[in-house]
């Protein structure tokens, strides 16, 4: 009986290292060459007449970063406006998809008839497209023939006149409205997630101590949720924070002003204006703001967590 020669089987120890591999490799390839590239390229005097070979581009050593946070220049003060929007709409669209998620989550918790269906209602707008979705939006959004001042001033009456929202002020509400929209379904499916592993003893208990709906919220469901809202509101802050779809398709390549997140002012900087080294620069500067933000976010709980 002729015996098969088997392969060597790699070894455990190095196995765990071959299985992530593949992934590193990718990693490397797709995100960490690129911010490479845009690193190197932020030393340069890149504008448009050497976006045929932008190595050739002179070195222009800090220059470019100088002029990024040179706030009484009309770069600097432009950039510094567009970093005040980006936060608003941060705080705004971060809390509101937060709430809204967590209401919905606390709602859908218990068992009724009718609860499988009200949570796919719920994370549709997470699984519809980001291009569909926004792009249905700004046509809610026109002015004459849209359905937001059909409802509010045909139906409900509730403004005098058909407000501008792609344009001027009113662009900021509306970019809110839409993130939060988009947002709330993925804060809504990860509190769900979380309200799962909450022992229904602990509802039963403090219901026989006399414990209201609203008691129980406060003393059981938001401590026990800590732990997930401490990755939520992570994940939330540096998705929306960065966030470059939903202004781009709502309102094109040249966002109002008071919607001019930070997103699209780098984008205005290196492909209308066509000075990538200026444009590299900001980037560079909101890639570090966020890593400061995050490091100093993690620090924080941790140290709660320890004193807790």
């Amino acid at each position: 009986m002729i015996r098969k020669r088997l392969l060597p089987r790699p070894r455990s120890r190095n196995l765990p290292y071959l299985l992530l591999l593949p992934a590193l490799v990718l990693e490397l390839v797709v995100h960490l060459v690129p911010m490479v590239v845009g690193i190197v390229m932020s030393f340069k005097r890149l504008t448009q007449f050497f976006i045929r070979d932008w190595s050739a581009a002179p070195w222009d050593g800090l220059a470019n970063y100088r002029m990024a946070v040179d706030f009484h220049a009309p770069v600097g003060r432009a950039l510094l406006h567009s970093f005040w929007v980006t936060c608003a709409f941060t705080v705004l669209a971060v809390g509101l998809s937060w709430l809204i998620g967590t209401a919905a989550a606390i709602t859908t918790q218990d068992a009724f008839r009718g609860r499988g269906v009200l949570r796919a209602l719920f994370l549709l707008p997470y699984a519809l497209p980001v291009y569909a979705a926004v792009i249905t939006w700004s046509f809610m959004f026109q002015r004459d023939t849209g359905l937001i001042n059909h409802v509010l001033h045909d139906q409900l009456h509730l403004v005098d006149d058909k407000p501008f929202w792609l344009i001027g002020d009113n662009s900021f509400t509306a970019l809110v409205t839409v993130s939060v929209w988009r947002s709330w379904p993925f804060a809504f499916l990860t509190l769900t997630a979380g309200l799962q592993n909450i022992p229904r003893e602990l509802y039963e208990a403090s219901a026989l101590d006399g414990a209201g709906v609203w008691q129980q919220i406060r003393r059981i469901t938001l401590p026990s949720l800590r732990p997930v809202n401490l990755v939520l509101v992570l994940v939330l802050f540096l998705w929306t924070f960065n966030d470059f779809n939903t202004p781009y398709v709502l309102f094109g390549k040249s966002a109002p002003e008071a919607a001019d997140l930070v997103s699209i002012h780098i984008y205005q900087s290196s492909f209308v204006t066509w000075n990538f080294g200026a444009g590299s620069a900001m980037s560079v500067l909101l890639l570090l703001f966020l890593l400061l933000v995050t490091a100093l976010y993690l620090l924080l709980t941790s140290r709660r967590r320890d004193t807790a």
